[in-house]
């Protein structure tokens, strides 16, 4: 799949996105070594912190559906002027499974940049560490 497939896939996510409280809809497309693609929404909650990101969703999926590695790529898609970048939260938990993962971040208008995970999260936090 080409990158800037991906990037349509996580755009294309922006429709279900549940956001009643920022109005902001992010899309995720996180795809594997094996050509599949896991997507995923936000999903908001009024207790702010239950809330969840696109791109643990996107990855939550893949988990609950038994992948565990080979996560390769992963397109971030929101509607903003500026690029959609993770936040914290989503690149700790994108760390644990993939800190080799590439990541694909568009704004608004579908252009992209493509960033390691380990630039966006310097010095990650992983499984390693705790050994």
């Amino acid at each position: 799949m080409t990158d800037s497939a991906l990037v349509e896939l996580a755009f294309s996510m922006l429709p279900r996105a549940y956001c009643p409280y920022s109005h902001f809809p992010v899309g995720a497309a996180l795809l594997c070594d094996d050509g599949s693609v896991f997507t995923g929404c936000n999903v908001e909650n009024a207790a702010f912190g239950s809330s969840f990101c696109a791109e643990r969703t996107a990855l939550v999926k893949a988990i609950s559906e038994g992948r565990r590695d080979g996560f390769v790529k992963l397109a971030i898609a929101g509607n903003s002027d500026d690029y959609c970048w993770p936040c914290g939260s989503c690149r700790q938990m994108l760390y644990e499974f993939a800190p080799e993962l590439e990541v694909l971040i568009a704004k608004g208008d579908h252009a992209y940049v493509s960033l390691p995970l380990k630039e966006l999260l310097p010095y990650g936090f992983g499984p390693d560490y705790l050994k």
